[in-house]
Parts: structure tokens; C-alpha cells; sequence
């Protein structure tokens, strides 16, 4: 019976042992299952994540692109009625084309339409808003995102959306050439001394100006830099880029002014170089140096904003 009882408890004790190692292999895969299939739930996360964000900052990229083709319009000729619409127009065609192209890479379902695009607080950025809708098996993205573009960089619209690529403007050397057009614009409007800016030229790209406050112009050789280097200046009377596409010379807006230079050696008064006040606001200046031929034409409001006045 002693033998029996320790063989019975022998066999009893294996049973036991070989029970709790199964489940405790049971465990173990489970356990490795679940984490397999925890690592692989956090990677999907985290690949889709990645893919959101890299649309979403490509976005900038993209609207940038959208303002360029709305550029290339004008100086091919062809008006542009409403910026807003023609940059949501252009930036929505471009995104269909990259939605395709997620999808082809990454097995990803991307809708999006822009929403607006807007002016900001600085002229040298516009804001875009796309509502943006991304999917991929049981992963959902739904939101408005909204990224500013820079126009800096781009070519300035206004002067060929203003008098049209058939005035004879010329466009090299990173200058606006405006042979006779400019003149004849002026003759044609009955302006003063319209023959003063008969091959004025100014600056093709928008560049910011940095010598701020702009009163430094003033400076020693200051302002001969700013001609040279082809700086805009921002301007709470010159027009915002969206405007400038639309040939706009002013708007309500925070925009930009440059100046138009004259290479004349005549003295006549004119009208005063800054080009929103050639193009929409049109009073009269005089040159800065009367025996400089490359002199600026300037009124007295403006001589004393870049501290070029007697008294400056």
C-alpha cells in the first residue's frame, strides 16, 4: 500500500507538473502573441501617423506651387479674374495628383479640397486651409489643416497682369524691363512727364528688403545696395501678392511697394517711382539727385519713410 500510495503521488505529482508547464506554455505564447501582435498594431499606428504628417507638411510645399502656376498664367498672357479661386483651383489639382500617388506607395486613401487661401499678417506668406480626410484599413484621419506658403522668391505679377505681356515688357536679368509701356501707359492716362520713364526698370523677384526699419535707406550707400540687390518693401499702400496677380495696384490689404527706377537725364516732375503710386494712386515726385540719370523720383511722404529727406 506504501508503495502504491508513493507511486500514485508520484504519477499524481508528474501530472500536475506537466499540467502547469502546458499552461504555462500556453501563457507564454499567448503572451508573445499578443505582444507580436501589439508591436505590430503600434507600427501600423505609427506608419500611418508618419504618413499624415508628411502629407500635412508637404502641404506648405504644395500651396507654394499652387501660387507659382497662378504666376505662370499671368506672365503667359492669360488674366487671372479671382487669385483665391485660381490658387484653390491649382493647389486642388495638385493634391489629387499626389493623393493618386499615396495610394499607389502606400496603400492609403487621401481626399482633400482646399477651403480658402488667405492674406495673413506679413504679405510675404498666405495661409491655406485643406480639409483633409485619410484612411488605411481601420485608421482614420478627418481635420482642416492650415499652412502658410511664401511668396518670396516667386516673380512680381503686377507689372505684367497691369499692362500685359503685349505692352512690350521685357523680362531678363532678374529685372522688369518696361521699354516704352510704362510711358505709354502714363500718355495714355494723361500723366506728367510720361517720356521720364521711358526704360525704367525694376526688380522681377520678390525679394524681402532688410534693411528694417526702412528709414536706414538713408544710410551711406544703403539705398544703392537696395536698387542693386532689387529689394520690396512692405506697405500698408502697395497691394498683396493675391492682389498683384489680379493687376491690382492698391487694395485693403497689407501688401508691398517697390520702386520703378528711372535712367533719364531729364529733370521733368513725375510721377513718384513707388509703383503702387504709378499704378493706382498717381501724384507727382521728384528726383532725389536732379543730375543722377538713375535717380529716384520721389514725394516727400516717401523720402521721409526711407529717410532720404533734406532733413534725413
Amino acid at each position: 500500500m506504501k508503495i502504491d500510495e508513493k507511486g500514485n503521488m508520484i504519477v499524481g505529482t508528474t501530472a500536475i507538473l506537466v499540467v502547469a508547464l502546458i499552461l504555462i506554455c500556453i501563457f507564454v505564447v499567448s503572451s508573445i502573441n499578443y505582444i507580436n501582435n501589439q508591436n505590430i498594431d503600434s507600427e501600423t499606428n505609427d506608419n500611418f501617423k508618419y504618413i499624415v504628417d508628411d502629407y500635412s507638411t508637404n502641404l506648405e510645399i504644395s500651396g507654394r506651387e499652387a501660387i507659382a502656376q497662378a504666376t505662370e498664367k499671368v506672365y503667359s498672357g492669360l488674366p487671372v479674374l479671382n487669385s483665391n479661386n485660381q490658387i484653390k483651383k491649382n493647389l486642388n489639382k495638385i493634391l489629387n495628383e499626389k493623393n493618386e500617388e499615396y495610394d499607389k506607395k502606400y496603400g492609403i486613401k487621401i481626399t482633400s479640397e482646399t477651403q480658402s487661401v488667405e492674406n495673413t499678417d506679413s504679405p510675404w506668406k498666405l495661409l491655406f486651409k485643406v480639409k483633409l480626410n485619410v484612411e488605411k484599413g481601420n485608421e482614420k484621419f478627418s481635420k482642416i489643416i492650415e499652412k502658410n506658403a511664401s511668396v518670396e522668391g516667386l516673380r512680381d505679377p503686377l507689372p505684367i497682369a497691369k499692362l500685359t505681356v503685349l505692352s512690350g515688357i521685357l523680362t531678363y536679368d532678374d529685372k522688369i524691363h518696361y521699354k516704352t509701356a510704362l510711358a505709354g501707359y502714363m500718355l495714355l492716362h494723361h500723366f506728367d512727364s510720361p517720356e521720364s520713364y521711358i526704360e525704367a526698370t525694376a526688380p522681377l523677384t520678390m525679394k524681402k528688403c532688410p534693411y528694417d526699419p526702412y528709414i536706414h535707406h538713408g544710410d551711406p550707400n544703403v539705398l544703392d545696395d537696395c536698387l542693386d540687390k532689387g529689394y520690396f518693401h512692405e506697405s500698408a499702400d502697395g497691394s498683396c501678392y493675391l492682389c498683384r496677380l489680379e493687376g491690382k495696384g492698391k487694395c485693403p490689404h497689407y501688401g508691398f511697394e517697390v520702386f520703378i527706377q528711372t535712367h533719364t537725364p531729364l529733370k521733368n516732375e513725375s510721377l513718384s517711382c513707388s509703383d503702387h503710386v504709378v499704378f493706382a494712386d498717381h501724384y507727382n515726385g521728384e528726383k532725389i539727385n536732379p543730375d543722377d540719370w538713375d535717380s529716384l523720383i520721389l514725394d516727400s511722404s516717401h523720402r521721409k519713410k526711407y529717410g532720404l529727406d533734406e532733413d534725413g
